[in-house]
């Protein structure tokens, strides 16, 4: 089924995708804003920086505990509540500036508010999304989502600094009607019921999905792959801006430049399916990390915004698909009561160790310039996608299927799980490394890989890498 027939007969999925395209939109239109706010009412560039690192830090902190809050709780009513919360922090910012009261503090509190309602919001999507999407469609509504946040995270920073030209409290209005406007579809989409799991089966630590994932050999050389491009893409934003200016481009050129990663995200977004298709996972892993490998290799012989940007698009163009692979792998592979858990783990890595980008290229183009840089982090990308492609060379379990039909509908669904009681008595950790969990997963929306910006958790019925 091709990502348009989904949207045209799935109605939950189409909710969904609508809640996510907007709130990811509105979400791009104040992530410009809010430093932008904050300077305008007098605060500096440390200010500034603050807000956008306590946002981050909140995330962080309570990515897993979040994932265990929504491996026990009623997942849509935590993100009904959550997008609830996130329109009220949202909209009290033109409330307070029309009364006069708007300040750095109130600022800094909202950052902090929607951060940790945010990390509450995504592992909760990411296990009702299992729920609405069959199997079989999983890799084309992953496609759909990941093309709904390349666009908004092309064309949101253009449409919010316009805004903000237009009235500076504007993208935050926006951002905080599309919270209303997701949380009214997510009340509107069927969730099935959990199956339940007995207490003595059930694994309640905050770490199970950490610990889950240490026996899943072919799933942690896909992430090893995808957090290692990760790290390449965030040092190499660095890298670029930084190069470029010192060469003399203007802030026009430069911005150019960085939007042509999300026209190649967008482009390979919509192309990932027939990648997928075609391609097993070692030998996709194989092919992007060659062309991330090489482009990067290119960078070093020139500064020229007009040269770098075609090669830019196709870098990117390859990233979208391993998101894909990653993201769905997770989703058919985590056992039901763990995926909250096996996401915010995923999460924790993915985040954690690309947040180390910007600081080691900031150092190597003061150490050794530009030019040098750019080839160590081609290295890097090269060491990464051979040490994590590979190894999955002769790996299936990470391929999509295309033609499963387990999850096509709530009743083969239940009948497959009486057939598989037994099998479903094994505890997560007892389980095979590769053997897949036997409640199949459904789609959930993942981060993109490579240079795009990683989009707020789809709204929905997903979470990602």
């Amino acid at each position: 089924m091709k990502s348009a027939g989904i949207l045209r007969t799935n109605p939950d999925f189409r909710r969904y995708w609508i809640s996510s395209t907007l709130s990811t939109l509105g979400s791009q239109l104040s992530l410009l804003a809010f430093p932008l706010l904050v300077l305008s009412i007098g605060g500096g560039a440390a200010q500034a920086g603050t807000v956008a690192t306590c946002s981050m830090v909140t995330r962080t902190l309570l990515r897993l505990p979040a994932g265990h809050l929504a491996d026990r709780l009623d997942r849509r009513m935590i993100m009904v509540g959550t997008d609830l919360v996130r329109l009220v922090a949202l909209a009290s910012i033109p409330l307070a500036s029309g009364l006069a009261e708007l300040g750095q503090a109130h600022l800094l509190c909202v950052a902090i508010v929607e951060g940790a309602a945010t990390a509450l919001f995504s592992p909760a999507a990411t296990i009702a999304v299992r729920d609405v999407v069959p199997e079989k469609d999983l890799t084309d509504a992953l496609s759909r989502s990941q093309t709904a946040m390349a666009s908004s995270s092309l064309i949101g920073p253009f449409l919010g600094g316009w805004l903000f030209t237009v009235d500076p409290i504007l993208p935050f209005a926006v951002d905080a009607a599309s919270y209303g406007v997701s949380a009214v579809l997510l009340l509107r989409m069927g969730i099935r019921p959990s199956q339940g799991v007995a207490d003595s089966e059930r694994d309640n630590r905050l770490t199970a999905g950490l610990r889950w994932l240490t026996h899943q050999r072919a799933l942690l050389a896909a992430l090893l792959f995808a957090a290692g491009i990760n790290i390449v893409s965030a040092a190499a934003q660095t890298t670029m801006v930084v190069s470029l200016r010192q060469s003399g481009a203007g802030g026009t050129a430069i911005g150019a430049v960085m939007a042509c990663a999300g026209i190649g995200g967008l482009l390979g977004a919509a192309a990932a399916p027939w990648l997928i298709k075609r391609n097993p996972a070692g030998r996709l892993f194989l092919l992007i990390g060659t062309v991330w490998a090489l482009g990067l290799a290119v960078f070093s012989g020139t500064t020229h915004p007009w040269a770098i940007g075609p090669v830019l698009v196709v870098v990117v163009f390859f990233s979208p698909p391993a998101g894909i692979v990653v993201g769905r792998a997770i989703l058919v592979l985590a056992p039901r009561d763990l995926l909250g858990r096996v996401s915010t783990a995923t999460g924790l890595l993915m985040a954690g160790l690309a947040s180390a980008g910007p600081i080691l290229a900031g150092s190597f183009v003061d150490s050794m310039g530009g030019s040098r840089t750019w080839l160590v982090l081609a290295g890097a990308a090269a060491v990464v996608t051979v040490l994590s492609s590979v190894p999955l060379l002769r790996e299936t379990s990470l391929d999509a299927t295309g033609d499963s039909d387990r999850d096509s509908d709530s009743d083969s669904d239940s009948d497959s799980a009486k057939n598989r009681g037994e099998s479903d008595s094994v505890a997560p950790a007892e389980r095979p490394a590769e053997e897949p969990h036997p409640e199949q997963a459904a789609p959930h929306g993942t981060k993109s890989v490579g240079l795009i910006p990683a989009p707020p958790a789809p709204r929905r019925n997903t979470g990602g890498t």
